[in-house]
């Protein structure tokens, strides 16, 4: 198998129980059950790593609505856009082996910003991921998309 560079990680978020906001950080560590230290870690395996592209807040932004990072709930902010990849596309992050599982589907909390946001990104806030093999993730790894 083949590794095609794509992108590069720009952020990194995890979401808790403390904070409505995204918590900024500088390393993720994950799992076969998600995102450690993040609220939603072993809750859905299909659903364990939010991918965001620069391309939604690019999109948000191209309407006049300032956005900050993390609020589309993202773990990994990236420079590139993966949101046509079919299901199954394996992308190695860092040390890490991550699946596409689904499309994102858009949340209504995203309407308390801007009533136009949940329209503006239907099929543009992200990918889940399943982690099939752990590691760490840090600002700045390459992004790969494994071809066979």
């Amino acid at each position: 198998m083949a590794n095609k560079n794509v992108g590069r990680v720009l952020e990194l978020f995890i979401s808790t129980k403390e904070s409505s906001k995204r918590v900024n950080k500088p390393i993720l560590k994950v799992d076969e059950f998600g995102v450690l230290e993040d609220k939603f870690y072993n809750k859905q395996i299909n659903r364990s790593v939010l991918i965001t592209s620069i391309h939604s807040y690019e999109l948000i932004k191209s309407y006049e609505i300032d956005m900050p990072l993390g609020s589309l709930g993202e773990n990994i902010f990236i420079d590139y856009n993966p949101y046509n990849l079919p299901i199954g596309t394996q992308l190695k992050i860092g040390n890490t082996l991550l699946e596409i599982s689904q499309n994102c589907t858009i949340c209504t909390h995203l309407s308390a910003i801007d009533t136009r946001i949940p329209k503006l990104i239907k099929n543009y806030r992200g990918i889940f991921a399943k982690v099939i093999k752990g590691g760490e993730i840090l600002k700045e790894d390459f992004v790969y998309i494994l071809e066979e």
